[in-house]
């Protein structure tokens, strides 16, 4: 990791506490060159002066509203646990009374549910859970560095516990690997399980860039090579390639009858899906939430 001073912090409500990852998922869309990293991306860049940076920017607005963070990269991977930079950004977020959205796999955050359940009763704290496979090993394979699914859902439950809504990104489901109903049946078991408000789905597949792609197709041959007897992973690399070229969209065979599935099963279980509608969703700040009661 390197410590810098960052210039800004939000852009223009989102914020990223650190650059780069250590989960070593091999799908990862942010190792792309045209985000422009200058330095490998497991060196984390760490942004010291967030926390003061976020104080100040909050201290500022004229109107508060969510702030979310994890989209590019997550705010809760190991190096947290020692900085407690994250930390340190919720707190300031509490005492402004703002709101959160956060994204991550790890379930470090369970360390800070006291903070999201203080934010969550004045406005509002969503935690959102990346699950791309309910087989524990084979998520050991595609997320390697980060905990399992079935850590990530007692995570889910234990914020359904303490009433923090939960959105889970059903993404990446990997063609050829874990796009298949049996899998997509078991994320949405659990998910049901787990209370989730919402499922986010941008179709069923994965999108490739330069940078990313590569790093993809080494971590497939790597794959194919520990474990030559796994049919998901023989010639998978060469599948991938006949199959779709240098194609940035890389959509699943299986991507109508997996969608419909998910629109019938979330129907039925009164969890919302649609991008438009759960983004939408995160974004309203509940305007009236710290107003005092005329009675």
């Amino acid at each position: 990791m390197h410590f810098v001073n960052a210039k800004s912090i939000l852009t223009p409500h989102s914020m990223n506490i650190y650059r780069g990852c250590s989960h070593g998922c091999i799908y990862c869309d942010s190792r792309s060159k045209c985000y422009q990293f200058t330095h490998d991306f497991e060196d984390i860049e760490v942004k010291q002066n967030a926390p003061e940076l976020l104080e100040e920017a909050l201290r500022k607005k004229r109107k508060r509203c969510m702030i979310g963070t994890g989209a590019m990269g997550d705010p809760y991977i190991p190096l947290e646990k020692e900085l407690g930079l994250m930390r340190r950004c919720l707190e300031i977020i509490d005492r402004h009374d703002f709101g959160i959205a956060l994204q991550t796999k790890s379930d470090l955050v369970l360390r800070d549910l006291d903070i999201l359940e203080k934010i969550n009763r004045k406005t509002k704290a969503v935690v959102q859970m990346t699950l791309t496979t309910a087989d524990d090993e084979l998520c050991k394979i595609v997320e390697p560095a980060v905990c399992p699914t079935s850590r990530r859902v007692e995570v889910l439950k234990e914020c359904q516990a303490r009433g923090i809504p939960t959105v889970v990104w059903f993404s990446p489901l990997l063609p050829f690997i874990n796009d298949t109903i049996e899998n997509a049946r078991g994320i949405v078991d659990y998910c049901v399980q787990a209370g989730v408000k919402g499922i986010l789905c941008f179709g069923i597949g994965v999108t490739m860039r330069e940078g990313n792609r590569e790093y993809f197709y080494d971590a497939l041959d790597r794959a194919a090579a520990r474990f030559p007897d796994d049919s998901r992973f023989c010639g998978i690399k060469d599948r991938y390639i006949k199959t779709y070229g240098y194609s940035y969209e890389v959509t699943s065979p299986n991507n109508h009858k997996i969608m419909s599935y998910l629109s019938q099963v979330c129907s039925r279980n009164k969890i919302m899906f649609g991008t438009d509608k759960i983004f939408k969703w995160m974004e309203d700040f509940p305007e009236d939430s710290l107003q005092p009661s005329l009675f």
